[in-house]
């Protein structure tokens, strides 16, 4: 913006309300590596998120913060898997195997309301 213009940087970051050092600041970390050992892990395990890959990584050897771990593997679109459900219990022609219908004799229920007992009363 400021070579569009042909402004300062203290006008072109009043302008837009950035803080000036949010300008001058350049990246030094590079995630590569960090990236591509991610990614052979997650490979390896699919069911294995941003936090037990974090450990791995501490096994072989690499000091490496979590956050920085979770950072990348965000960048990178890693995610868990989601396990395939299986065809079970859960659908709609199951439950028709699953429960009987009425049988022969008679309904399900009780259509009795009340017991009689030993005295002659019901209650």
């Amino acid at each position: 913006m400021r070579q569009l213009f042909g402004i300062s940087e203290r006008r072109a970051c009043r302008v837009l309300g950035f803080h000036r050092s949010t300008q001058r600041h350049r990246a030094t970390r590079d995630d590569r590596d960090l990236a591509d050992k991610l990614r052979t892990l997650a490979r390896e395990r699919p069911r294995f998120g941003y936090r037990r890959l974090h450990i791995l990584l501490r096994r072989q050897g690499e000091t490496v913060n979590h956050k920085r771990v979770y950072r990348v593997y965000r960048n990178e679109g890693l995610a868990v898997r989601k396990k395939t459900r299986r065809k079970g219990w859960h659908t709609p022609d199951c439950r028709s195997r699953r429960r009987p219908g009425p049988t022969s004799d008679g309904a399900w229920t009780s259509s009795v309301i009340s017991w009689p007992t030993g005295n002659g009363s019901e209650s």
